[in-house]
This record gives structure tokens, sequence and C-alpha cells, in this order.
């Protein structure tokens, strides 16, 4: 798998567990393992640059899913898309949720990846498959 982690906000990551779990996550979600995912943390200036051009939405976001590609056929090798995350953001909804910034970070890569797999939570009944998927892919990762 590539995973293509790129931290240009400011704040230390821990990019190895980023990348392990996005690894698991793919590997989770059944993709090639020759697929490839970008994830990038970004200030909170540039995700309000980046909310308000691709959704047209005032102040920063947690996360943003840019889909490129998916696999027309079961096992296709494909360039996924891009994850942009905002640390900061993740940290202020950590504190109010009770658990670690590392923790939302986790939840906001995956909420990520599942948006770029075509998942959503545009109703309750999305909203409640893709946040139970969410939270047991991370969960299952951080029992491993």
């Amino acid at each position: 798998m590539s995973i293509d982690l790129t931290n240009n906000s400011g704040v230390p990551i821990k990019e190895d567990e980023v990348d392990s779990l996005m690894a698991y996550a793919l590997n989770y979600m059944e993709l090639n393992a020759e697929c490839v995912i970008n994830v990038t943390f970004v200030n909170e200036e540039e995700m309000t640059e980046l909310h308000l051009e691709w959704m047209k939405e005032p102040g920063p976001t947690d996360v943003l899913s840019f889909p490129m590609d998916l696999p027309e056929v079961t096992g296709e090798a494909v360039t996924l898309g891009d994850i942009i995350i905002a640390p900061t953001v993740a940290a202020a909804q950590a504190k109010v949720a009770g658990h670690s910034t590392e923790h939302e970070i986790s939840i906001l890569a995956v909420h990520g990846l599942l948006h770029i797999l075509g998942y959503d939570h545009a109703d309750k009944d999305e909203e409640k498959v893709m946040f139970a998927l969410q939270e047991s892919i991370v969960e299952k990762w951080e029992k491993r």
C-alpha cells in the first residue's frame, strides 16, 4: 500500500500511527495492497480556504476528502484520493468528546477514507452505518 503522508500543519503528528491505521483500514475494506491514498495535515487557515473553496462553507472543518478513483473491479489498484485533516480542529473536538487528539485524528482519517469509498452521512440511516463502521475500524486497529 502506498500511503503518502504530508504534515503542513505545524503540529507534531504521529505519522507512523496514521500510516499504520490507514494500512489497516485499506486492508479492512478489502482494497488492493497497491492502492494509493494521500493524507495531508494542514493548519486552520489552509483548511478554512479549502472548506470555502470546495464546500462553500465558512470557517475551518475537521476533515475533507477528495476522491479520485474507485476500483472498477475487485482487487484493482488505483489512486483513491486525498484526505485533508486539520489537527487543531481535531484537538478541540477531542477535548469536547473526552478522548485523545490521536483518537480523534484516527476517526477523522477513517471518516475521510470512507467518504472516498462512497460512504456518506446525509441522512440518519447512512450516518448510523458510516459512523459505526469508522468506530469499528478504529477500535479494532487500536486493539491490534
